[in-house]
């Protein structure tokens, strides 16, 4: 764990110690929970306007028609053609049995839609 001495104005020194107080927390406490949180913000999820929402699911839509021109022959080549890396060692045998599963359903909801 990092160490430094932090100069502050007394007027801000009493005021986070009011507020830590208040917060039931040490200074040390409540400046770290401070920190992190301004350091946070830009991660934060902010609200977007009607226009950008419109904008983005238009952009998603667009992308996703052009996703279905693929035949399942054309995304086999792909898969196919991909270099191979190790599983993720969260991926058990049960899990991967089930996402396997899923795409099996995936395709014949999709045969079933193309025909």
């Amino acid at each position: 764990m990092g160490r430094m001495t932090l100069r502050l104005p007394e007027s801000l020194h009493r005021q986070l110690e009011s507020q830590a107080e208040h917060e039931g927390v040490s200074l040390n406490q409540y400046i770290v929970y401070m920190l992190a949180r301004g350091s946070a913000s830009e991660y934060t999820v902010r609200a977007l306007s009607t226009e950008a929402i419109a904008e983005q699911r238009q952009k998603y839509e667009t992308m996703r028609a052009s996703l279905r021109k693929g035949t399942p022959e054309d995304i086999q080549r792909a898969l196919d053609a991909r270099d191979p890396v190790p599983p993720e060692p969260e991926l058990t045998p049960e899990l991967i049995e089930r996402l396997q599963a899923r795409i099996t359903a995936a395709r014949r909801a999709q045969n079933r839609d193309d025909t």
